[in-house]
């Protein structure tokens, strides 16, 4: 069962990868973007599929078990996106904000 989820973890940071490539070439990711993805898309594989890799940290953290340090960092991950989009979201609505002001000033 273990070896199942290995591989599904390994095809599915091959599929970031290739995803990422393809969002990169069609101008819809800089560069910055495409190598922070594709970055984690080769650390998810290859953790995934040499979970062994991770047993310092687990025992460094005291963390039980290494799916709990991975239910923790996707947490984390999780809440930085989240941030990074609301960041984002307010900075649009400003400049939306100061846009339709400045049109209704010029208008009137």
């Amino acid at each position: 069962m273990a070896l199942g989820i290995q591989v599904f973890g390994g095809l599915f940071g091959l599929f970031i990868v290739y995803f990422t490539f393809v969002l990169y070439k069609r101008k819809d990711l800089t560069f910055n973007e495409f190598g922070f993805w594709a970055l984690f898309g080769v650390l998810f594989g290859v953790i995934s599929l040499f979970p062994r890799l991770l047993d310092p940290v687990v025992a460094t953290l005291s963390i039980g078990r290494k799916m709990d340090l991975f239910i923790i960092l996707g947490f984390m991950f999780l809440i930085l996106t989240v941030f990074y989009v609301y960041h984002v979201t307010r900075r649009n609505q400003k400049q939306l904000e100061e846009l339709v002001t400045n049109i209704a000033l010029k208008k009137k």
